[in-house]
């Protein structure tokens, strides 16, 4: 057999990393999105999403890639994912509208043996109904985590795999791809591989709201989170690689459309999900920790603060803002003055009456009674605490994901505040 040609139909986030990753295991790879503008960006090397190393490697690779807004260039293809990102709402609702209408096209462009994967995340019934054979139909689970997503996609860990027939060998061409990245194939029903994406978001979220709920306990108690968390990693009842790191709830939006598909199939079905709907209360009470720190510790004591907000993307390595902590913070500070920097994300993404764009992180800093690390991003963890002394008004810093290491403000003279950490003020506060 020759060697398979993979084609990948939406070039947003997910569409754009896999088919840089499947280029990088030796295949020809075509890359179609019906935004001309998008395409033409991307074939002059100018690549719409942020990632370590995706640049470098759609260089090495580009005499692999080619990129075409022409839908009817993917009939080439011996296997073609639809691999366009799926929107949500700030209910967690999937719209679905254009990954259904980006399907129809190309199913009426593939060659008459070609296969066609759901790659995108689709809830599930969804592949089962597509008009196509079965016998060429696949949906694959995606593990995109942002800021991580190029090592997961050359990585990946196993394939979870979607089928009419489960017990079927996988055709050539598609086994050939999955074979290239050398991990475990696990196929199933497609029903059983469109919940089990569902199912391993859910296993995160409660890693996460176990290490939130503690952590608020550990604040209260004079214990330290992170002096616990390697104990626990050390387990191998709970492993190494949990999710561990107490944070601001869940965002991003994928794992919230998770929880409210569950919500929502449970509802219909007449299923219990009581644990779904407190993980969702949990990462509502933990969005809001610094919001409520700032009314218990500065605003009582400065009438009229300024603000130093560092970041803005909900996380570190990507320009995403869905349901960005920082975000969701500014929107209450409305009636204070705020200065903000992130190193990817424009200032122009926040409303706020009184908002200053920061060239740096120190000129964020400058001239606030309070600073805000609200994003960990890696730059930020350079900052010398004398710096922040200096050019700082007031002596607060809140370091939710600890991107400092405590014992350098507090030394500065700064109350520091830390998730899953007691209450830390400066002996002159005290």
């Amino acid at each position: 057999m020759s060697v398979p040609i993979v084609g990948f139909a939406g070039l947003t986030h997910l569409g754009l990393v896999s088919a840089v990753a499947a280029a990088a295991k030796g295949f020809r790879v075509v890359g179609y999105d019906p935004d001309q503008s998008r395409v033409r960006d991307i074939a002059d090397g100018h690549l719409p999403v942020l990632e370590p190393g995706l640049d470098n490697l759609a260089r090495c690779f580009g005499a692999q890639l080619s990129y075409t807004h022409r839908v009817g260039d993917l009939n080439a293809c011996d296997l073609v994912y639809i691999a366009t990102d799926v929107s949500t709402d700030d209910c967690g609702r999937s719209d679905l509208s254009d990954i259904s209408s980006l399907i129809e096209a190309v199913i009426a462009a593939l060659g008459p043996s070609a296969l066609l994967c759901v790659l995108c995340q689709v809830p599930p019934g969804f592949t089962r109904k597509l008009p196509l054979d079965p016998a060429r139909l696949y949906y694959q689970v995606e593990t995109l985590v942002f800021g991580r997503a190029v090592e997961r996609a050359t990585k990946p860990e196993r394939f979870i795999i979607g089928c009419a027939e489960p017990a079927r060998p996988l055709p050539a061409a598609y086994a050939a791809v999955l074979g290239a990245f050398d991990c475990p194939i696990l196929p199933m029903r497609y029903e059983s591989a469109e919940l089990a994406k569902i199912a391993i978001n859910c296993c995160l979220v409660a890693s996460v709201s176990v290490a939130n709920t503690l952590a608020g306990l550990s604040e209260r108690i004079g214990a330290d989170w992170h002096e616990i968390a390697p104990a626990l990693r050390l387990d191998r009842r709970i492993g190494p690689h949990s999710y561990l790191n107490p944070g601001l709830g869940i965002a991003g939006g994928n794992l919230e459309r998770d929880l409210a598909t569950v919500l929502r199939l449970a509802e219909a079905t007449g299923s219990e999900a009581a644990v779904i709907a407190a993980f969702v209360e949990n990462s509502r009470i933990r969005r809001d920790w610094v919001l409520r720190l700032l009314h218990r510790e500065v605003l009582p004591h400065k009438a009229d603060p300024t603000f130093g907000i560092l970041g803005l993307a909900y996380k570190e390595n990507t320009h995403s803002t869905k349901n960005s902590p920082s975000l969701a913070l500014i929107a209450n500070l409305q009636n204070w003055p705020i200065r903000v920097y992130d190193p990817v994300v424009p200032a122009a993404v926040v409303q706020h009456p009184a908002v200053t764009a920061a060239p740096s992180a120190i000129e964020a800093a400058r001239g606030s009674d309070a600073l805000l690390i609200m994003t960990p991003w890696p730059e930020f963890r350079t900052l010398s605490s004398a710096d922040l002394a200096a050019a700082m008004c007031g002596r607060v810093i809140v370091d939710p994901f600890r991107v400092l290491e405590p014992a350098a403000p507090r030394a500065a003279g700064f109350s520091y505040f830390t998730l899953g950490a007691p209450l830390f003020h400066s002996a002159k506060d005290l």
